[in-house]
């Protein structure tokens, strides 16, 4: 049973549990729910690709969170004045090793997961699964890592967004359309959202550390704008691509999800505490969630 640096026993499942970071997970599955749906509604569903596609992804999601436990705590970015939820490797319940012991065997999973979905979709899918990887990894490790030097938003809007739900639909209908397209921009959007709640909390002991952040650039005051923003054009997106005919209006119904949005934009105005900027982070995934999940019934129905 590992202990952490106060000699205090942990549960190895609770460890593990941590390091994965359960309540953020919804960002990988919600993108895979809207891919899914629409190739449902294009009639190309294909069950045991998304089973596939939903595997990976969250297999990709984990081996990044515990890729990013091991290389904040190797560049020193992980300290014990960080309000956010426990670091594992930091604290001592595992070590170096162990973790990367760990990322690897997520990773081989998704490339396990990711052999039957290159059968299915040919090399295009061989090809966004490997940047998958090395994205998840190079946020942040290897020598330039992005997510140090302000480029953390682009990176979930393309791999947690474009590329997600275009390769769940692709594996399915082995096409694109403008659809897909059209509807992964408000999932990418919302996974944005996750990460600049997390960055917005941590912009004090970022800066300390030399991870320098969006929000390490923009400060407070803009970093909530940024939230604000994004939120907004999530539900924005739904509107226009029905206005412009490229999606079935039932798309509108994720529109109900703005009762969960409004209060979770106020609340990010409205705190600067890290235990309550933790909770504005779980639910700003589960904000993702039912989001998704809406979209999707406005696609099956």
């Amino acid at each position: 049973m590992p202990a952490d640096r106060n000699n205090t026993p942990q549960p190895v499942m609770s460890v593990w549990l941590h390091a994965a970071r359960p309540r953020t997970l919804w960002v990988g599955v919600s993108p895979v729910i809207v891919g899914s749906s629409l190739a449902w509604h294009d009639g190309a569903f294909h069950l045991l690709s998304a089973v596939a596609a939903l595997a990976g992804a969250v297999a990709i999601q984990i081996g990044t969170n515990f890729a990013n436990d091991l290389y904040d705590f190797k560049h020193g970015a992980d300290t014990p004045d960080r309000s956010g939820p426990l670091r594992v490797t930091q604290a001592g319940l595992v070590t170096p090793h162990q973790m990367q012991y760990a990322m690897w065997t997520a990773f081989g999973v998704a490339i396990l997961v990711g052999a039957y979905l290159v059968g299915r979709g040919g090399w295009p899918i061989l090809i966004a699964g490997l940047l998958s990887i090395a994205a998840g990894i190079l946020y942040t490790g290897g020598p330039f890592p992005f997510g140090y030097h302000g480029l953390g938003e682009p990176f979930v809007f393309v791999f947690f967004g474009i590329v997600a739900v275009t390769g769940t639909y692709f594996v399915q209908a082995h096409r694109l359309t403008a659809a897909a397209f059209g509807l992964s921009i408000p999932m990418g959007l919302l996974a944005v959202a996750v990460l600049v709640v997390n960055n917005l909390r941590d912009i004090e002991t970022d800066r300390l550390t030399g991870k320098t952040t969006l929000a390490v650039r923009l400060g407070h005051g803009r970093t909530r704008w940024e939230y604000t923003l994004v939120i907004a054009a999530a539900f924005l997106v739904p509107v226009i691509l029905t206005a412009n005919g490229q999606s079935p209006a039932g798309i509108l119904l994720s529109l109900g999800a703005a009762v969960l949005a409004i209060p979770l934009v106020r609340t990010v105005w409205r705190t600067a505490s890290g235990p309550l900027l933790n909770d504005a982070l779980a639910q700003t995934a589960r904000l993702q969630l039912v989001y998704g999940c809406l979209l999707a019934a406005g696609l099956l129905l």
